[in-house]
Parts: structure tokens; C-alpha cells; sequence
């Protein structure tokens, strides 16, 4: 089964078995053997050059708070936990993780990813603002990797930041205020705005008429 298979470990070598019988997940002819590879590779797949059959939905989902489960059950390996993230994408229908043979649907309840920690270099206009994941990944908060505020189901704001692709990471709530403590105002189209500026690039998270509103 496919959802067993992303739970074992893929081993190095195929097992004998005797004549007949099933091949145990994680096997060459398995068909997420794909993982195996992965698991010895670096940092995120290529998953965007990769166009396998869509194998349906597995019993996989990432909470609100990043936890990641299976079965109804957390995944408390962070290794296991990363290797998945390593092969998450979005497609237009769903999230999916996905191998060079196989691609299979989760549920993501918010984002994907967490942002957990901020680190701040300089000041102002000048100032670099970077992110770490929960998933351990870094990411400067720029043009490429832009920050965003959407409206939070108490009237508050929700920041979010891209990670690659279309995989965003909600930035945990203790970091917006460190967002907020690093924000100034500065007018666009004759209205004044506060928002906050990472490698020259300014975010805007709302009118400063507004600015009380946002804790």
C-alpha cells in the first residue's frame, strides 16, 4: 500500500523473498521506490520536472500548528517528517507528495509550513529579514520570497511567508509581533501605509489607520 510504504524506510538492497509472493514496500519494484534516492539527496526534489500518475489520496495531514499526521496519528520522526516535505508540491487541485513514479493527495489544514524563528540583520530600508521553518528550512524574506498578510479569523492579521513554489509557511504568532516591532509607515498611491522591509523590498500589512486593530 502506498500509505505503508511512505511510512517504512526504503531499504538499500531488495530483500530475497520467496517465489510468488509481494514485494515489501520500499523495494525497487515498489512504486515509491523513488524515496529511496530522495532520502540520500539533499535539501527539496525537483518535484516541479516531475509529472507521475496521480494514485489518489493517502490518510496524511499538516495541521494548523505544522504537526504532520498519518493515520490519525503524529508523525514524531522529524527526519520522516522532512524527507516528506522534501517531496510536497502544490498542484492546482491539491497538495500532493510526489516521487518520479508516483504522486499521491494530502490534506494541509492552513499552510504547510511553520515559520518558527526570525533573524534580523540591520535596520530600515536596509535590514534582512530570514526565516526558519519547521522543517529547517531558511528562507530570506525578499521579491522572490515575498511576506503577505492575509486577515486572521479573529480580525487580526495572518503573515505568510513563500518557501519555493507555492508552499507557504504561517509565521507563528509571537513573530508577527517581532514584525510589527521592526515595521514603519511609508506611503503608497497617497495612502499611508505601515509594513515592514526585508533586502530592499517593502511588505505592507495595513493602513496606519488601521494599526491599533492589528494585535
Amino acid at each position: 500500500m502506498v500509505g505503508k510504504t511512505l511510512m517504512n524506510d526504503p531499504p538499500k538492497t531488495e530483500p530475497s523473498r520467496p517465489e510468488g509472493s509481494r514485494p515489501e514496500p520500499g523495494a525497487p519494484s515498489d512504486p515509491l521506490r523513488g524515496l529511496a534516492e530522495i532520502q540520500r539527496s539533499r535539501g527539496p526534489a525537483p518535484v516541479h520536472l516531475w509529472n507521475p500518475p496521480y494514485c489518489g489520496e493517502i490518510d496524511m495531514r499538516i495541521a494548523r500548528d505544522g504537526t504532520w499526521f498519518y493515520n490519525g496519528t503524529p508523525i514524531g520522526r522529524p527526519a520522516l517528517v522532512r524527507l516528506f516535505s522534501s517531496v510536497l508540491r502544490k498542484d492546482p487541485e491539491r497538495f500532493v507528495l510526489v516521487t518520479p513514479v508516483e504522486r499521491v493527495g494530502i490534506v494541509v489544514e492552513d499552510a504547510p509550513f511553520l515559520g518558527v524563528e526570525l533573524v534580523r540583520e540591520g535596520e530600515g530600508e536596509a535590514q534582512i529579514l530570514r526565516l526558519r521553518t519547521n522543517v529547517e528550512e531558511w528562507v530570506d524574506i525578499s521579491m522572490e520570497n515575498p511576506l503577505k498578510f492575509l486577515p486572521g479569523e479573529s480580525g487580526g492579521l495572518k503573515p505568510y511567508v513563500l518557501v519555493r513554489g507555492d508552499l507557504w509557511a504561517l509565521v507563528k504568532r509571537a513573530l508577527f509581533y517581532d514584525l510589527v516591532a521592526w515595521g514603519e509607515s511609508r506611503t503608497a498611491d497617497g495612502e499611508d501605509m505601515f509594513g515592514v522591509y526585508s533586502r530592499g523590498a517593502f511588505f505592507a500589512m495595513a493602513p496606519m489607520r488601521e494599526i491599533a486593530d492589528l494585535s
